[in-house]
């Protein structure tokens, strides 16, 4: 159970479909806002690439240590992606949330909606769950900017672009929602929205 606070540190889900910017976004907030507001490290069983660092980049866990954790209810969400599994703790998320300190993550559609069903029964992480969706202005602004990334061929972006419109449909179900023009106006955006919400938060304990 995470404790109250006067101001109750924030837990900052940031989502929205492949090309629209989100990890970007969360990395340069948190980046930011540092140390008031930190990433949340995910869990995985692939192995640690050159220079990550255990607890820093990843918690770098064994199939058999993954396994027990799922069996003890650890995750809040889990899945698996290219053949290796990933997860967020519970209890990397309330440790650091009960020290008061703000959290950002940016995950898929798929990712939030676990958040927000947990949150259905847990008045804490509820009071402290803000779950942000960066709406693109259409599709072709998404496949734009996949192409000027240069990592998928025309087939993938293609793939991606039939997912990314089943996502957008879950766009309503956000807390907040961040219609995407250039980086800056993106950026500026949740800057904004981060500081009013904490400002809410404030308000709303008192």
């Amino acid at each position: 159970m995470l404790s109250e606070d006067v101001n109750p540190a924030l837990l900052l889900i940031v989502s929205g479909p492949a090309g629209s910017g989100k990890t970007t976004l969360s990395n340069r907030l948190q980046e930011a806002f540092n140390p008031q507001l930190q990433r949340v490290i995910s869990s995985t069983t692939r192995p640690p690439r050159a220079g990550e660092k255990e607890g820093e980049d990843y918690y770098f866990f064994d199939n058999d240590t993954f396994d027990k954790q799922i069996e003890c209810d650890a995750f809040y969400e889990w899945a698996k992606v290219h053949n290796h599994r990933y997860g967020i703790l519970k209890s990397e998320i309330e440790g650091k949330l009960a020290e008061n300190i703000d959290l950002i993550l940016s995950i898929d559609v798929q990712g939030a909606a676990h958040f927000r069903e947990a949150a259905k029964s847990d008045a804490g992480l509820a009071q402290r769950l803000v779950t942000i969706f960066i709406l693109p202005q259409d599709i072709e602004q998404l496949k734009s900017r996949l192409r000027e990334r240069g990592d998928d061929d025309e087939d993938e972006i293609a793939r991606r672009m039939q997912t990314a419109a089943r996502e957008l449909a879950q766009g309503k179900h956000f807390d907040r929602r961040i219609i995407s023009g250039s980086r800056e106006e993106d950026f500026a955006s949740l800057r904004a929205l981060y500081r009013a919400e904490k400002q809410r938060s404030r308000t709303e304990k008192r």
